[in-house]
């Protein structure tokens, strides 16, 4: 009987333990689109807004054909006030370190609040953001 009650003590300490600590995160997903297209593939990041009371993890996820899904090879985010960082790149002309094309426009951001629920976000991605987009300087022969 002894050593069945140390068993238990033992197994609900290794319980306690493994318990996931920090904040809840949720699943987010949605559509990605500049200039009124899907945008072909890149990332989106849920970084908390830590000046507007955000704590806790990024949360990320690929877009893929215009859509993202944490769900899908990504991390879901805290819920409350977020940064909403998006790249979006060309599907053609892939570089072969990153597996990306080129960039669409400069990495965007806005911001939000979400629910602490599974939530849908869609992103308008503003035709401006392409003018922001570094020139690809080619180097000069000597």
């Amino acid at each position: 009987m002894r050593t069945l009650s140390l068993l238990a003590l033992l197994v609900s300490f290794l319980t306690v333990g493994c318990a996931p600590s920090g904040p809840a995160v949720y699943p987010r997903s949605g559509t990605v689109t500049f200039d009124g297209k899907p945008v072909p593939m890149g990332k989106v990041y849920f970084e908390p807004d830590v000046p507007a009371g955000g704590s806790g993890p990024t949360g990320f996820a690929d877009i893929r054909d215009g859509k993202y899904d944490t769900r899908v090879g990504g991390k879901g985010s805290v819920s409350g006030p977020v940064i909403v960082r998006v790249a979006g790149y060309s599907d053609q002309d892939k570089e072969p370190t990153s597996g990306f094309g080129r960039p669409l426009f400069a990495e965007h951001q806005t911001k939000a609040d979400l629910p602490t629920a599974a939530s849908e976000l869609n992103i308008e991605v503003p035709v401006s953001a392409a003018k922001d987009l570094p020139k690809k300087t080619v180097p000069l022969d000597p």
